[in-house]
C-alpha cells in the first residue's frame, strides 16, 4: 500500500474528508485504473457536499468494477441529494436487486420516484416499506399523497384510517384526506376534514390555504377571504395566497383591495396568467385602460387559449373605439368558445364528461456507506 493511500485512508477515517479527497485525486491519476480509488473519491466528496464530483467519481468507479458493495447505494445518494430524483432510481434498483430486504433502500426507491413525480412508480415501494413499518407516519403521509395524485381516492382515505391510528391530529392528513373528499365531490366531508386540519394545528402549512382554496370553488367568497388571510398571516411571502385572496376581490368587485394584493402577488409570481388577468380586470374597471390593455396582451401571451382574456381585451377595445381591434379579439374569443364546446361534446359523447396533479415533501435523508 502506498504512502498515498495510507494518508488518504488515514484522513478519511479521522473525518478529514476534504484532505482526504485530495489524497485520493493523487491515486486516481496516478491509477487511473484503480476503481476503489474513485469510490473512495466519491465518498469524501460527497461527504463534502459535492455531489457532481462525487457523482462523476462513482460512476467512473462502476465502470472499471461495477461489484463493489454498496456503490450503487452510494451513487444513488449523491444523484438523490442533488436533486436528481429520475437518475437515482436506477442505482438504487440496482441496490435492491442486490439486498431485495433492505427497508432503506426501498425507501429511497420510493422516495425517488416521488421527488420525480413518478407517483405510482412510489406507491408498491412505500406500500411495502409501510407495510414493514406499521408506525410510521412520514411513509403512510407520503403514500397517500401518492394515491391522491394518482387519483385512487378511496385508497388516499384507507391509508388515513392507517394515520389516525398513529397520529389521530395530523393536520397533514386531514387536509390530504380533505383533498380527496373533494375530488370525489363531497363539498361537506372534505370542509369538515380541513376545518379538523385547522383545528388539529392551526400553523400546518397551507392548512388555511386548503380550506380557503375550497370555499373559493365554491364562491363562498366573503368566508374564503378571512381563511386567506390567515394563510398570510403564518406564511406572509405565500404567493398563492395572495392570488387567489386578490382573485376573490375581483369576483367580489373590491378592485381596491384586490390591486393591492394582486401587485403584491406579481413580486412573486409573475409567470402565473391568472394574475395578469385579474389586474387586466381591475385596471379595466378602474378607468387605467392603457394598464389594463397592458395586462390583458400580457395574459393572451402566456396563454393564448384563455376565452375570458381575449373578451375582456375585445370589450375593452371597444370601449377605447378601437373597433378592428376589438373585431379581432371578439373572434378569436368566439372561436376557442366553439373549439371548447366540440372538446365538450366529445368528451360526452366518449362518456367522460368530467376530464381529470405540489413539493414534494423532503427527501428521506440518509447518509452514504463505504
Amino acid at each position: 500500500m502506498s504512502a498515498v493511500v495510507q494518508t488518504a485512508l488515514r484522513a478519511e477515517q479521522q473525518g478529514n474528508f476534504e484532505a482526504a479527497a485530495a489524497a485520493w485525486q493523487k491515486v486516481v491519476k496516478a491509477q487511473p485504473a484503480n476503481a476503489q480509488a474513485y469510490a473512495h473519491l466519491g465518498l469524501c466528496e460527497a461527504r463534502q457536499q459535492h455531489y457532481p464530483e462525487a457523482i462523476a467519481a462513482y460512476r467512473r468507479a462502476r465502470q472499471l468494477k461495477p461489484s463493489i458493495p454498496q456503490l450503487n447505494l452510494n451513487l444513488g445518494l449523491a444523484l438523490f441529494k442533488s436533486g436528481a430524483f429520475h437518475d437515482s432510481v436506477a442505482p438504487f434498483e440496482a441496490e435492491l436487486k442486490a439486498t431485495p430486504s433492505d427497508q432503506r433502500v426501498t425507501i429511497l426507491l420510493g422516495m425517488a420516484h416521488y421527488g420525480a413525480r413518478e407517483y405510482a412508480a412510489a406507491v408498491p415501494y412505500l406500500k411495502a416499506a409501510a407495510e414493514r413499518d406499521q408506525k410510521n407516519l412520514s411513509l403512510r403521509l407520503s403514500l397517500a399523497h401518492c394515491y391522491l395524485w394518482t387519483k385512487q381516492f378511496q385508497k388516499v382515505l384507507d391509508v388515513y384510517k392507517e394515520i389516525l391510528e398513529i397520529d389521530s391530529n395530523s393536520a397533514e392528513a386531514d387536509m390530504i384526506a380533505g383533498e380527496a373528499l373533494d375530488e370525489k365531490g363531497d363539498n361537506a366531508g372534505a370542509e369538515a376534514q380541513f376545518r379538523a386540519a385547522e383545528k388539529a394545528n392551526p400553523k400546518e402549512p397551507n392548512v388555511h390555504f386548503g380550506l380557503a382554496y375550497l370555499l373559493w370553488t365554491q364562491k363562498r367568497y366573503e368566508e374564503a377571504i378571512p381563511e386567506f388571510y390567515a394563510e398570510l398571516a403564518n406564511d406572509p411571502n405565500n404567493d398563492q395566497a395572495m392570488l387567489y385572496l386578490g382573485d376573490t376581490y375581483v369576483r367580489s368587485e373590491q378592485y381596491d383591495k384586490a390591486k393591492q394584493m394582486l401587485e403584491q402577488a406579481l413580486k412573486y409570481q409573475g409567470k402565473e396568467p391568472l394574475i395578469h388577468l385579474d389586474l387586466g380586470i381591475v385596471y379595466q374597471e378602474t378607468g387605467n385602460k392603457d394598464d389594463a390593455v397592458r395586462e390583458l396582451k400580457k395574459t393572451i401571451e402566456m396563454e393564448p387559449d384563455f376565452v375570458n382574456a381575449h373578451f375582456r381585451l375585445a370589450k375593452l377595445y371597444q370601449s377605447m373605439g378601437l373597433r378592428d381591434e376589438a373585431k379581432v379579439e371578439f373572434a378569436k374569443a368566439s372561436s376557442l368558445n366553439k373549439k371548447a364546446d366540440k372538446a365538450l361534446y366529445e368528451r360526452i359523447s366518449a362518456g367522460n364528461a368530467r376530464p381529470g396533479e405540489a413539493p414534494a415533501p423532503a427527501p428521506v435523508p440518509a447518509q452514504e456507506q463505504h
